[in-house]
């Protein structure tokens, strides 16, 4: 039998430069969104998609955010960054002219563009103002044509904005209200020279508003230098707001681990299974195709509609797993994801903390089990130390222990096992299709 071992905890914060707001896990939360100040006709539409009570984001920016404050945010994936910023921008946001957007939000990936576009485009319409996106992969041709007849709201990548602001097509002079959205993610991918060309073309007058994981490093100098007397908020991670996961490490030969993958994803509602390389995203795909699961893969060498296909099986449930990399750790919202896998171990602590992000969102548990082959044991343990000090060792499925005493000459003892692995308990598996209802919007 597999000894296993899992442990449960809110995935950790990574950033230690603001103090967390008082609106945490303990506090006295405002009861519903007319407490902050959102206008009746938002809190009637809230109400009719089940969104009744903000989460703790929402709940400490939106009444700074109508007022018109510069916000700096902090808080976990999943946690409700996206209303926190949409409902005050499309509250406040002005009309535009042809070409000349008046709202603007910078995101990393164009999967998040499409994302918060379509979050803000029920709430845009009931001031009868309108959002597009705006990324590459795809032609120019409805970009120009929507920026022609008039975005009030823009959602953009910035290397595509700055296509279009060097082609004439669009001027930022007269944007009055920014949101920089994933700031950590996008200085991970080395957008922020973009960013700030970008920010320095916007009015000087404008309000920003800057969300992010993390707030350390680069995304401070973004702080200081583009926003005045921002409003500061972080908060921390509440299992019963934002969600809570069962965190697994569990050390597999490299010959089983396909095999216990497609035992996972089976096991579950749905899954989204991360890889290293486009390569290895096709491969396993095939791979798992073959044990008789309907997979899906997306991946940067992906074009824009294949992607979106991809995405669109998913969440229709037509396909069960998603196979990913690191690509789609960010700015990848679906509903009810059980288990999130980590079929390659991910670089550092903050991959991990972005991946795991795509379960346990916005008040829903989940599950989240990283497949460790042999020659990785001694990187999972820095990782999961790095991730929870007070975790314990790594599970063995059957074959892995079989291989470890072979190697071992059968002659290792028990305690010798444990001062190996860690200490090891007899608990059961993760549960992994426990969930609590999730609301959409809390992307």
């Amino acid at each position: 039998m597999c000894d296993r071992e899992n442990w449960s905890a809110s995935l950790p914060s990574l950033s230690p430069s603001l103090s967390p707001s008082p609106l945490g896990a303990d506090a006295d939360l405002p009861s519903s969104f007319a407490d902050l100040g959102v206008p009746a006709p938002f809190v009637e539409l809230l109400a009719r998609r089940g969104i009744t009570r903000p989460l703790p984001i929402q709940a400490a920016t939106i009444a700074d955010a109508l007022a018109g404050r510069d916000i700096c945010g902090r808080a976990p994936t999943g946690s409700g960054k996206t209303l926190a910023c949409g409902i005050p921008l499309a509250a406040n946001v002005a009309r535009a002219a042809s070409g000349r957007p008046r709202g603007l939000v910078l995101v990393p990936t164009r999967e998040l563009a499409s994302q918060v576009t379509e979050e803000l485009t029920p709430l845009l319409a009931l001031q009868k103002r309108r959002a597009h996106a705006i990324f590459g992969g795809v032609g120019f041709g409805a970009q120009l044509a929507a920026l022609r007849r008039g975005v009030d709201v823009l959602v953009a990548c910035p290397g595509r904005l700055e296509d279009l602001v060097a082609r004439r097509s669009v001027d930022l002079a007269d944007v009055d209200v920014v949101v920089v959205d994933e700031a950590d993610r996008m200085a991970d991918m080395g957008f922020l020279p973009a960013v700030r060309r970008i920010l320095d073309a916007t009015s000087a007058t404008r309000q920003t508003q800057l969300f992010s994981a993390t707030l350390d490093g680069e995304i401070d100098v973004l702080v200081r230098r583009y926003q005045h007397d921002p409003a500061r908020h972080e908060v921390a991670g509440d299992p019963e707001e934002i969600g809570r996961a069962d965190h697994e490490f569990r050390q597999v030969t490299q010959e089983e681990r396909v095999k216990v993958c497609a035992e996972l994803a089976r096991s579950t509602d749905s899954s989204i299974i991360f890889v290293r390389t486009k390569h290895g995203a096709d491969r396993l795909a095939t791979q798992l195709g073959r044990q008789g699961l309907a997979v899906q893969a997306i991946h940067g060498g992906r074009s824009q509609q294949q992607r979106e296909r991809a995405l669109a099986a998913f969440r229709a449930g037509s396909a069960q797993a998603l196979v990913a990399t690191d690509v789609a750790a960010r700015g990848i919202h679906v509903d009810n994801v059980s288990t999130v896998i980590h079929y390659d171990l991910p670089a550092d602590p903050k991959d991990y903390v972005h991946r795991s992000g795509r379960t346990a969102r916005a008040g829903a548990s989940g599950s989240v089990v990283a497949l460790v082959v042999p020659e990785q044991v001694a990187a999972a343990k820095q990782l999961r130390h790095a991730l929870d000090p007070r975790a314990g060792g790594l599970e063995r499925s059957p074959a892995a222990t079989e291989r470890q005493a072979g190697d071992s000459g059968g002659g290792r003892s028990r305690a010798g096992r444990r001062r190996r692995f860690g200490a090891q308990g007899a608990r059961p598996p993760v549960a992994a299709g426990r969930q609590r209802p999730q609301r959409s919007a809390a992307s």
